[in-house]
């Protein structure tokens, strides 16, 4: 009973210091334990996807203004590819492993065709990478993680 006393007593004084002085009150509350801090959910590393290895091409310029397996219009002029798995909308990371130049695409359409290639690129895209003249490279593929900026 006795301690039951005190603690409201202890409860009633520090109310009335919070109340009464702001300067009182931060040092009530220095003087206390700190209530725990809430962290936020932490959530592990995904593991990083593994690169795919494979030759790459670009659209041949007949294929401007036609329908993606999307249903969106081929540019030749964007950063778009095809991919024979990947879902439509991932972005991915091409790397040119002869010159390590790289560029980010989106998919939004199935292919190649061609079982020797893993992706068939813009013209732009192709132009980025350095390989117009030789209309292939060597690439790898790293899938590009929502909300890393790719657009």
């Amino acid at each position: 009973m006795n301690i039951r006393l005190r603690l409201v007593g202890v409860i009633i004084l520090t109310l009335s210091l919070l109340s009464a002085d702001p300067l009182r009150a931060q040092e009530a509350e220095s003087e206390n334990v700190a209530a725990p801090v809430e962290e936020p959910e932490r959530k592990p590393p995904e593991p990083s996807a593994p690169k795919q290895i494979g030759l790459a091409a670009y659209y041949h310029a007949d294929f401007h203004g036609r329908r993606t397996a999307n249903g969106e219009s081929f540019d030749h002029n964007g950063l778009t590819a095809a991919h024979k798995t990947l879902p439509f909308g991932t972005h991915v990371r091409v790397i040119n492993l002869q010159n390590n130049k790289n560029v980010i695409v989106r998919v939004n359409d199935r292919g190649p065709v061609q079982t020797d290639r893993v992706i068939d690129l813009t013209r732009r895209a192709a132009s980025i990478l350095g390989f117009i003249r030789q209309g292939m490279a060597k690439v790898a593929l790293e899938v590009v993680p929502l909300g890393s900026g790719a657009k």
